[in-house]
């Protein structure tokens, strides 16, 4: 099994503050609200790392997402949780930079998220019970994909992808970095 819905986590209010704990199962249920971390994976030629997720996830089984997903574990910070998604979905170790952050709303399945990026040369080796597939996307083809089939990507994900394609159109501001 994909999830462990016996795993407890923060229940957060609308400005993303600790109320409370709820299993996962319980917190999905109810609809309350919670958090979560979505990473972007850049290679070096600005390529950017999708994930399929697997057919026994019990959310968005079988669709297209960030390259690295998963929730916070009770008190945990959210930039932890991205280098730990990192490792245990990808088998990579890279210091993540803070991208956007996104309020809890029926898109995100209430949670509140915050995205990271990084840039990595190091060999991706996927989770095959966390993810059924993954490879890098140009933001072109990741655009065009959206267009053509919007379904086929994560309600968080397409609200995710737009705000890298505005970062990618922006002048550079002194120095790389996503």
């Amino acid at each position: 099994m994909a999830d462990n819905n016996d795993e407890i986590y923060d229940v957060v209010d609308r400005q993303n503050r600790v109320t409370g704990q709820a299993t996962r199962s319980e917190i999905h249920q109810r609809g309350m609200l919670h958090r979560s971390v979505h990473t972007l994976v850049f290679d070096a030629a600005g390529r950017l790392f999708l994930q399929k997720r697997s057919q026994a996830k019990d959310e968005n089984p079988g669709l297209w997402d960030t390259s690295s997903a998963g929730h916070l574990d009770r008190g945990e910070a959210y930039s932890d949780a991205a280098r730990r998604d990192l490792n245990e979905e990808l088998g990579i170790d890279e210091p993540v930079k803070l991208f956007t952050r996104l309020p809890a709303s029926l898109e995100t399945a209430w949670e509140h998220v915050e995205v990271y990026a990084c840039t990595t040369a190091q060999r991706i080796v996927i989770d095959p019970v966390e993810i059924s597939e993954g490879r890098y996307f140009s933001l072109s083809d990741i655009d065009q994909n959206i267009h053509d089939d919007p379904g086929r990507f994560t309600p968080t994900f397409r609200l995710i992808f737009p705000r890298v394609l505005d970062a990618r159109n922006l002048p550079p501001k002194g120095g790389a970095g996503h």
